[in-house]
């Protein structure tokens, strides 16, 4: 069997090993698959690398090889605060409040709230975590007429804190974009610095369609997923697409 051949076979079975333990859990180290499989260290490390480069493991120097952290998956479409998010998989969401204070509005939150220059907004800075684990950094700007929620507790959800207002969280628009974590939001997530991050950008509005809330919250890249759902098109069905719309 070709070397190609023989680290293929360790990855499947490495899969559906993996599948079958639970995060943190080892799995068996370089040596042990190169003695299961009687093939070389290197053929065995390369079938670790793989599942190393997917996700799958994580590799720690001196320590050996385990099972990854699974991601969290969102759904694209549905608004859903961090908390409800979290209750509904089964986990415990809670918060380490960063700051929480009435500050002036930078650019982004005047345009984003329909608010004059000047204008000072309700900042809320949070570690939002599941299950103990550091998923993602929050922050959010709130009009002045929200600084109430201020006196109450932020490491609870800000959106049932809003509905207890009468502000009703309704609708919202969002903004998908990466980055790289800087040497301070890796420490605050526990990754490495310049692991990537997804960034959401979200503006809500409450069910009188006002501007309620200006969030852009940054994710752990491996433990948070937002799946989407999209309809296919080509150029074949533009034709068909527009004589639909114009009857």
């Amino acid at each position: 069997m070709s070397p190609d051949a023989q680290y293929q076979q360790i990855e499947r079975w490495l899969r559906q090993k993996v599948q079958q333990l639970a995060p943190g859990d080892p799995v068996p180290t370089e040596v042990q698959l190169a003695e299961q499989f009687s093939v070389s260290r290197m053929t065995a490390r390369q079938a670790v690398q793989n599942l190393a480069a997917e996700g799958l493991v994580r590799r720690r120097r001196g320590q050996g090889t385990f099972v990854a952290p699974r991601p969290v998956h969102r759904r694209v479409g549905s608004l859903m605060s961090f908390t409800e998010d979290m209750r509904r998989r089964g986990m415990v969401a809670s918060s380490v409040l960063l700051e929480a204070s009435l500050q002036p509005a930078r650019v982004a939150d005047m345009e984003a709230l329909h608010l004059d220059e000047g204008t000072r907004v309700v900042v809320i800075r949070r570690l939002r975590l599941a299950n103990g684990t550091p998923m993602a950094l929050e922050h959010a700007a709130l009009p002045l007429d929200c600084a109430p929620v201020l006196a109450g507790d932020l490491e609870q959800s800000l959106h049932a804190a809003l509905i207890r207002m009468g502000r009703v969280p309704s609708l919202a628009n969002s903004w998908i974009s990466a980055q790289v974590a800087t040497k301070a939001e890796a420490r605050k997530l526990c990754v490495p610095v310049r692991s990537p991050l997804i960034v959401e950008r979200r503006v809500v509005f409450d069910a009188h369609g006002a501007p309620l809330e200006h969030t852009e919250t940054r994710y752990a890249g491996e433990r948070y997923v937002i799946d989407g759902v999209f309809t296919v098109y080509s150029e074949q069905q533009a034709p068909e697409m527009a004589a639909s719309a114009s009857s």
